[in-house]
Order: C-alpha cells, then sequence, then structure tokens
C-alpha cells in the first residue's frame, strides 16, 4: 500500500514538473510574425505604414542610430554579428530592415530571413565602414555598382579600431563620410546558409581584419536559445533565433498582429537630427539602382510630400476647429468648403504626379547614361586588346631580326677569322747511285 501511494506520489510530481515552463520560452520550430508583436511591443510602437504595414518605431532616446548605438561587432561562425545590449536586440539587428523616416526617425520593418547583421559593408587602407540596408533592398542590390546609402547614414571607424567591444567611442565623424567613401570599396564577402536558405554578407575577412587590427579575433559559435535576447558566454554567442515564416498564421488561426497598433501621427518625434532617406515608402525590387543625383531628387520630392501631407493635416485640422467654434455651415457653404478642398488635393496631386513624371525620366536619362559608358568601356576594353595584340607582334617581329642580326654577326665573325696556310712538306732527298758500269762487250 505504502508503495503505490509513494509512486503515486511521484507521478504526481513529473506530472506537474512537465507542466511547469517558462513564460519567455519559445519553440524553435516555425513560428510567425506574431513573435515579433509580443516581443517587441514593450519596448516600442507598433504602427501601421502604407507601404510595409505593421512595422516598429523604438522607445530610444535621441541620436539612436542601428548598428551604431548600444553595441558592437564580434566575429562568429557566421562572420561579423552584430551584438546589441539592448534586451530587444536579438530581432530588430537580425531580422528585417530599418528605413530613416525624415519626421519620425527609424522605424524597423519586419522579415523572417535572420542574418549576422543586414547592412553594407566598405573598406579601404584605413578605415572599415558599415550602414543599414533599406527595406526591399535584396542581397544582389545591395552590392550591386548602382546602390548608394545616403552618406550621413554610414559608420566609420579605423582599421586598428575594428572590433572594439566599446567601439561607439571611436567611430569617425560623419563630416569625414563623403571623403572616405569616395577611397573605399564595397566588401562583398556572400555567404550562403543552407540551412535558412539564405544569403547574407559577412563582412570583412577575419584574417584581413586580425592584419589590419594588430591582433586574433577567435570566431564564436552561435548557440540558439528559447529565451530572447542574446549573450556572449564562454566562446559563443546564445541568442533566440526562430524560424519565421511569412504567411504563418497563428495557433488559433489568426492572421499575425500587434494587440495595440497606434496611429503614427500620435507618435512623439525623438528630437534627433534628420537623416532624410530617398527609399522612405518606395518598394525597390524592381526598380534600378539609385544614383547620386536620382536620390537627391527622390529626397527633394519625398520632403515635398512631407511637407504637403503635415499641411493638409493642419488645414483640416483648422477646418474642424472653425465647425466647432462657428454655428453650424449651411449646405451651400459646405459645399463650397468641400470643393475648395477637393481643388487644394487636385493641385498637390497634380503636383505629385508632375514630379513622378519628372523622376522617372531623369531616371531613364540616368540608365541611358550608363548603358553609353558601358559601350564606352567595352570600345575602349576592345581597343586595348587590339593595340596589346600590336605589340605582341612588333615584339615577335623584333626578336627575329634580332635573331637574323645575331646569324649575320656570327658569319661575320667567322669569315673574318684567318685562314690557315697548308704545311709544305719538306723536299724529297734523291739517293746518288754509282753509275752503271759497261761491260766489256759494251
Amino acid at each position: 500500500m505504502k508503495s503505490s501511494i509513494k509512486f503515486i506520489v511521484i507521478l504526481l510530481f513529473l506530472f506537474a514538473g512537465a507542466l511547469v515552463v517558462p513564460q519567455n520560452a519559445r519553440s524553435q520550430g516555425a513560428v510567425s510574425f506574431q513573435i515579433f508583436y509580443d516581443d517587441l511591443s514593450p519596448y516600442g510602437n507598433w504602427v501601421n505604414y502604407d507601404q510595409y504595414g505593421y512595422v516598429w518605431v523604438p522607445n530610444v532616446g535621441q541620436g539612436f542610430s542601428p548598428y551604431s548605438t548600444n553595441g558592437h561587432w564580434i566575429y562568429t561562425d557566421y562572420g561579423w554579428t552584430w551584438v546589441s545590449n539592448y534586451s530587444w536586440g536579438w530581432a530588430p539587428f537580425h531580422y528585417g530592415r530599418w528605413m530613416y523616416e525624415s519626421y519620425y526617425g527609424w522605424l524597423w520593418v519586419p522579415d523572417n530571413e535572420w542574418g549576422p547583421g543586414w547592412v553594407s559593408w566598405r573598406r579601404s587602407d584605413d578605415y572599415y565602414g558599415w550602414a543599414p540596408i533599406a527595406p526591399g533592398i535584396t542581397i544582389d542590390i545591395a552590392y550591386s555598382n548602382g546602390y548608394r546609402v545616403p552618406n550621413n547614414q554610414w559608420t566609420f571607424v579605423r582599421n586598428r579600431d575594428f572590433g572594439r567591444t566599446n567601439i561607439n567611442n571611436y567611430y569617425v565623424n560623419h563630416s569625414n563620410n563623403v571623403t572616405i567613401i569616395n577611397n573605399t570599396t564595397v566588401i562583398n564577402n556572400v555567404r550562403v546558409d543552407n540551412r535558412r536558405n539564405t544569403r547574407y554578407n559577412s563582412g570583412p575577412v577575419r584574417v584581413e581584419a586580425e592584419r589590419r587590427a594588430g591582433k586574433k579575433f577567435t570566431p564564436l559559435t552561435v548557440t540558439e536559445t528559447n529565451i530572447p535576447g542574446q549573450r556572449v558566454n564562454n566562446r559563443q554567442l546564445d541568442i533566440l533565433r526562430p524560424q519565421v515564416q511569412k504567411d504563418k498564421d497563428n495557433n488559433n488561426g489568426q492572421k499575425p498582429a500587434p494587440s495595440k497598433v497606434d496611429d503614427i501621427k500620435n507618435i512623439k518625434r525623438p528630437g534627433q537630427p534628420a537623416i532624410d532617406n530617398p527609399l522612405k515608402g518606395q518598394q525597390q525590387n524592381n526598380q534600378q539602382p539609385l544614383g547620386v543625383d536620382q536620390q537627391q531628387q527622390q529626397e527633394k520630392i519625398l520632403q515635398q510630400k512631407n511637407q504637403q501631407q503635415r499641411q493638409q493635416r493642419i488645414d483640416q485640422q483648422k477646418v474642424q476647429q472653425q465647425q466647432k467654434n462657428q454655428q453650424p455651415l449651411g449646405i451651400d457653404q459646405q459645399q463650397q468648403q468641400e470643393k475648395i478642398l477637393q481643388q487644394k488635393n487636385q493641385q498637390q496631386q497634380q503636383k505629385i504626379d508632375q514630379q513622378k513624371a519628372q523622376q522617372q525620366q531623369q531616371q531613364e536619362r540616368i540608365l541611358q547614361q550608363n548603358q553609353q559608358q558601358q559601350q564606352q568601356q567595352k570600345n575602349q576594353q576592345q581597343q586595348q586588346e587590339r593595340i596589346l595584340q600590336q605589340k605582341n607582334q612588333q615584339q615577335q617581329q623584333q626578336q627575329r631580326i634580332d635573331q637574323q642580326k645575331a646569324q649575320q654577326q656570327q658569319q661575320q665573325r667567322i669569315l673574318q677569322q684567318p685562314q690557315k696556310q697548308p704545311q709544305q712538306q719538306p723536299p724529297i732527298k734523291q739517293e746518288n747511285k754509282p753509275p752503271l758500269k759497261k761491260g766489256n762487250g759494251g
């Protein structure tokens, strides 16, 4: 009897222990975007953005910049990996893309691919630099010759300071970015994660970075955990790294969504200096890479559009305030006011359409210029090849001439050598024979 009771108690303890699971635990199987919506809500605001759907506005102080503020780079088996000191850094710095909105600051657009850091890399003999990749930009576009990141979104450090844990103390002043960018080249060190079917850039080559920094970087192993966060521990990086599916529903069959969605107009502006992002609100997958002139044109268009939208909101607020303070408008007055607002909206839309047409024409001109430059380069290359062939032929001909001259000189030397006289034979001495004696009969 006692043994049976003891056995039942043990079973109850085991059953209770199986039910006790940490609340923050996450399954390493495929999950939906709900993991982002739930885990990031305490640290910022989710808003519905026209171009990208739900985007996240972090609650950070003035001067925040992704892959620059409150973190550093470490070298892992995936290449250079950004380790953030923010408790929420496991998600926005390894999934999705960051974009800069000229009025509200940095916004994060979720995505399902994991990478050590979604940035563009550059290098020179003196500097390493990186900058966030905008939403909608694939690896192929990000490392093409035509893709450009605004100059003031780049972060540069001297080679000797790269890999420091307190790297934020060694950033080069942004006023030097233009000069540095013009003297650097893109680091195109793309790797493939076959397990997750993902392509990413692993950053500077470790051997080269060690030589330039004058120290060793021992690779750390990335270890997946079930708890949100990231931590360097015993030569490994422990990080939450679930496999996220874009179109996956929640366990209850509902579409993933934040529990609270705020109006972006109610989000407090961080007050940091504006860094106009020419890629804001634009899908770039099917467009040609932007040139410098095109970026400047697009920046102006977006600034004007933002100003028009803000002015439109102000006008609407004024109208609403007037309606509250005045007597109710008659039907004729309401119709007249609606016509005025419609005319304003039409005028603004016409301006936007004209600017879009000008932008498209500018894109076509830039594309034609690029094609002409490529044809010129091709012609120059062919001309250089012909010149090189002619030089080779001339060299071969000169070698034959030199050989002929050498043979002629050899023959002349042979002819000029004195000929040997044949040796004369000594005269043959004739023996004096005695005269024949005549006989008696003779």
